[in-house]
């Protein structure tokens, strides 16, 4: 489905947000073969939802040192064949591996502070403001319910962070302090839910917010890669 057709298709309903996106490409065979995986012998939407977020959360790697600069590495089948990335592309998955489960599925962005980013990104990025943070909108029981499938369990446990649950039923956000209470996440601005990956958009706030695109602040591979995220948090 290309860009243009998903202009017609509305974040606010339901049954649009089940279908196919440019990014959100659902109807990929890999999405759907992961989807099929992740949900075998379940039926209730809601148990489908909540093995496809810990599979998400999990098995795909948060991390924000490799940004391809590539239009299509935003997709998220793309996502699911390298195991890992930034909160973007891990929302637009989760999105995706829902709507293929057929659970109805949207993204959400916020500008968020990251008060316990790594030294070495925030010295990259010149901030520890993260503008267009990614997360998922899913559609249970008659009501959107937010999930952030961002930091992998094995993040959270080397950093000292509470690991986002998921029940289904209440918002699953960023926590405001870590296990030691110090402060962790604080959200700034909400920008609003959309169908698909607004690119463009993102594109133009964060060059706004730092001058450079998101794939200049972080994407350099001499930053590293997942373990070297995770090893430099843990050290922080």
């Amino acid at each position: 489905m290309s860009i243009t057709q998903n202009k017609a298709l509305s974040a606010d309903n339901p049954e649009d947000c089940l279908q196919p996106g440019h990014f959100v490409d659902s109807d990929h065979p890999a999405i759907v073969a992961y989807a099929k995986a992740k949900t075998q012998g379940l039926d209730a939407p809601m148990d489908k939802a909540l093995a496809i977020y810990y599979a998400v959360r999990d098995e795909i790697f948060y991390d924000p040192y490799n940004i391809d600069r590539r239009d299509g590495a935003y997709k998220a089948s793309v996502c699911l064949e390298k195991r890992y990335g930034y909160c973007v592309p891990k929302a637009v998955l989760l999105a995706a591996v829902c709507r293929a489960a057929g659970v109805p599925a949207r993204l959400g962005f916020a500008d968020v502070r990251n008060h316990l980013t790594s030294a070495k990104l925030r010295q990259s990025m010149g901030t520890d403001v993260f503008v267009f943070h990614g997360y998922t909108d899913i559609y249970l029981d008659g009501k959107w319910v937010k999930a952030t499938p961002a930091f992998n369990l094995t993040l959270c446990e080397k950093v000292g962070i509470v690991p986002l649950d998921f029940d289904g039923v209440n918002d699953s956000i960023y926590h405001p302090f870590d296990k030691e209470g110090r402060k962790h996440m604080e959200y700034l601005r909400q920008r609003g839910t959309y169908f698909d990956l607004p690119l463009e958009e993102m594109r133009r706030a964060t060059m706004e917010a730092y001058g450079r695109s998101i794939e200049e602040v972080s994407g350099q591979s001499t930053l590293g890669d997942y373990r070297d995220f995770e090893n430099e948090a843990e050290a922080s």
